[in-house]
């Protein structure tokens, strides 16, 4: 979340034996982020096949970090890492059409409810949009949670101006541009954002804490954070659907 534009391009600085030295040093945190990623994905999806694709990401990191931008190697391969093994699930576009139609629905329930009052959707207003019970919607949001990683790319159907973590696309002039612009609605939107989705997106991410730590912490189930997470990357996706439509 914190990532920002100015590393998406670095010169190829590094010398064969630096980028081996980097290769070899920070090849455990491919394993760790393996893992933390393997926590939130479906049963199918292989701890080896992120960590194939992890290593590739690092191999890129290693050859294009260029110190002098200002970030460290280890924030800066850890963003190339996660992001080529993102790659490789959506690659295998593993979550049900019902759920991109879903996540979709409830997107512009959402909005149609804010745009009407002005205010943060409540969670019976958004099912009644719907024209679904209360406990049907909490089960749509759930459903979502748990067939489809959350990333910044799926805020924007198709990866359309997503938040691209992998680095891997090749720098296109003016993308820089549109990103950066993208990031700074992102931020607006995230600000804006209740209190308590606010708070699930942070234990989320930056605490790295999973659904059952985080559920101790606001006190409620780990159903219940994973319908909160669902809702919030609803709630965002309305915010940011002008971006959507270019």
């Amino acid at each position: 979340m914190t990532a920002s534009s100015g590393l998406r391009m670095y010169s190829k600085s590094q010398t064969h034996s630096q980028q081996e030295k980097l290769i070899n040093q920070y090849a455990p945190l491919v394993k760790r982020i393996a893992y933390h990623l393997l926590a939130r994905l479906p049963a199918n999806v292989q701890v080896e096949d992120l960590m194939q694709a992890g290593m590739i990401g690092l191999l890129e990191a290693a050859k294009k970090y260029d110190a002098g931008k200002g970030a460290s190697f280890e924030t800066y391969a850890g963003i190339r890492i996660r992001g080529a093994m993102l790659d490789e699930v959506r690659k295998g576009d593993w979550a049900p059409r019902s759920v991109h139609r879903n996540s979709r629905m409830v997107a512009d329930a959402i909005r149609a409810v804010e745009a009407r009052t002005g205010r943060d959707a409540k969670d019976p207003e958004v099912a009644a949009e719907l024209g679904v019970g209360l406990e049907e919607y909490y089960g749509i949001l759930s459903d979502t949670q748990g067939s489809r990683l959350f990333s910044f790319d799926d805020l924007m159907e198709e990866g359309e101006h997503g938040l691209e973590e992998s680095g891997s696309h090749d720098f296109e002039p003016g993308r820089g541009l549109e990103d950066e612009r993208f990031r700074r609605a992102l931020v607006d939107a995230i600000a804006s954002l209740p209190e308590r989705e606010r708070l699930v997106l942070s234990l989320y991410y930056d605490e790295e804490l999973n659904l059952k730590e985080i559920g101790e912490v606001l006190g409620v189930s780990e159903s219940r954070v994973c319908q909160l997470h669902s809702q919030c990357a609803a709630r965002l996706r309305a915010r940011l659907a002008e971006w959507r439509s270019r």
